[in-house]
């Protein structure tokens, strides 16, 4: 006797035979869990791309891509939102004299003091080096001044601790608000320059008391 397909998938689910209908269920099962994984994979080198190498929070290339996600946000509805740029003062004596492990501790450090201080709605990133940006969402330009007064002072509240070495951190900052229409590298150069200004006001007093000596 010939049976049938439907009658071998009936068969089949008697345990004796394993008809077309079974098959197409297991390889259908085996492509969905491979998909699965792919996309698991997928999402895990994306997470690793968006992230500093050094320090647990998102790198320059994500944060770039928020920045232009918010400037497009604050436009459509009007919003405002504001960029803190800082740049840590002295950081290549650090590496200088305590060597680069002890430099990478002050990174974490500053990264952990910076952290602790933002809302869930803000988002912190490291730009290279010694610089850090913080993205302050529905914030002006005299709440994100007065923010990154309280996250420069955060950095300097306590100190680094790496091995025998011991020393308070201090960091520049400049600050913009985003405007409409601008791109995220206009306004990263905006805050750059600020902060630019500012260390150059801190040097100037330092330059001064040292010729009176």
């Amino acid at each position: 006797m010939t049976l049938s397909g439907e009658q071998l998938s009936d068969f089949s689910r008697d345990g004796f035979v394993r008809g077309p209908r079974v098959l197409d269920d297991v390889r259908l099962a085996s492509l969905r869990a491979e998909v699965e994984r792919v996309n698991s994979r997928l999402a895990h080198m994306e997470r690793l791309a968006d992230e500093d190498t050094l320090v647990p929070i998102p790198n320059r290339r994500a944060f770039v891509r928020e920045m232009g996600r918010v400037i497009s946000y604050n436009d459509r509805y009007d919003t405002v939102s504001s960029l803190v740029y800082f740049d840590l003062n002295n950081f290549k004596a650090i590496n200088d004299e305590f060597g680069h492990a002890t430099g990478d501790a002050a990174l974490l450090h500053v990264a952990g003091a910076l952290s602790d201080n933002l809302r869930e709605s803000d988002m912190l990133g490291r730009l290279g080096g010694d610089e850090f940006g913080v993205i302050l969402s529905h914030t002006d330009a005299d709440q994100a001044l007065v923010k990154g007064r309280q996250l420069a002072q955060a950095i300097m509240a306590t100190p680094v601790e790496h091995g025998a070495a011991k020393f308070t951190i201090s960091a520049s900052y400049g600050i913009t608000t985003f405007k409409k229409g601008q791109s995220a590298q206009e306004a990263m150069e905006a805050a750059d320059r600020a902060m630019y200004a500012q260390k150059n006001a801190l040097k100037k007093p330092a330059l001064k008391a040292a010729k009176q000596q």
